[in-house]
């Protein structure tokens, strides 16, 4: 009996280790579907700088990843086969990837052996990340042209491409 509760306990604290929680937050928080999106600005590598107030008119998906996470290496090619779709409809929707405390150098080099052409914003610290959700990347929302989130995701399980697209 002991063997299986310590099996048990083993496998419960190997997903801690994998699922890219690191954590000094007690209370994990998120913005959910019905929530308005936060107010934030950010630069992306394309030189854009994104605001809140830009996404109004827009579909937007905006994605929280570090290249360094394993469920983010997993998503980010379902998010660059989301944008490529964004491109080539008749409808403004926007992608837009934020960096969670990874600088450009890293997200450079991944985006290029990847083949990824969606820009990203290099984010150092948490600041816009903490705008919504404290714990857990990837996290995937999608917000509506009137700034409300009608979709969120997080690493367990991420969505596919076509299940964004869905919520779209």
């Amino acid at each position: 009996m002991k063997s299986k509760l310590y099996l048990f306990i083993s496998i419960i604290f190997s997903f801690a280790l994998i699922s890219c929680v690191s954590e000094d937050d007690p209370e994990p928080r998120s913005l959910l579907p019905g929530d308005r999106c936060p107010e934030f600005s950010t630069t992306f590598s394309d030189g854009s700088v994104i605001t809140t107030s830009d996404l109004r008119g827009l579909t937007s998906v905006i994605v929280f990843f570090n290249t360094s996470c394993p469920d983010c290496r997993k998503e980010l090619p379902e998010i660059q086969k989301v944008y490529e779709f964004a491109m080539n409809v008749n409808r403004p929707i926007g992608v837009f990837c934020i960096a969670r405390e990874e600088g450009s150098e890293s997200i450079e080099r991944f985006w290029k052996e990847n083949g990824f052409t969606m820009p990203y914003s290099a984010q150092t610290d948490r600041s816009v990340y903490n705008l919504f959700a404290s714990s857990v990347i990837p996290r995937i929302y999608v917000v509506s042209p009137e700034l409300k989130i009608t979709a969120a995701w997080s690493d367990n399980p991420v969505p596919t491409a076509e299940e964004i697209i869905k919520s779209l």
